[in-house]
């Protein structure tokens, strides 16, 4: 028979690995589209996304899930490129508002949450080892 605590506990633990590796994703598909103007005239460049947690429910607990992406409202920024065809009337370029600084550090906090939700998972295992070892005796 499973321990209900271990399995929540990972059920949790898995809940949250997935939530970060979609986070991830997302971060991904920012700093691919860091440079990535509009293709009409003066229109609006890609537009960074921000992942959205909800919390939900897991096997004997509350876990955590990408609910979805939003965009981030930040303006975007202007470069004068009258050459460009993405340029509007005055010459400015509007480029996407993605910092890859700020990816690059929510990428790391984005791993560092996946490992530790990696380690709680290797952890459980170890103290459901344990137990089953002294049982044994």
């Amino acid at each position: 028979m499973a321990d209900p605590v271990s399995s929540s506990s990972q059920a949790i633990a898995i809940s949250a690995l997935r939530a970060q590796q979609s986070r991830m994703r997302i971060i991904a598909e920012n700093l691919a589209n860091a440079n990535s103007t509009s293709r009409t005239a003066g229109g609006n460049p890609y537009q960074r996304q921000a992942p959205v947690f909800q919390a939900t429910k897991v096997a004997g607990g509350t876990g955590v899930k990408m609910s979805r992406a939003a965009a981030d409202p930040t303006p975007f920024k202007t470069e004068y490129d009258p050459g460009n065809p993405s340029a509007d009337a005055q010459g400015y370029v509007k480029q996407p508002n993605v910092d890859s600084l700020v990816e690059a550090m929510d990428m790391r906090d984005a791993q560092r949450a996946y490992e530790a939700n990696l380690n709680v998972i290797e952890t459980v295992r170890s103290m459901d080892q344990r137990t089953l070892d002294l049982l044994k005796r």
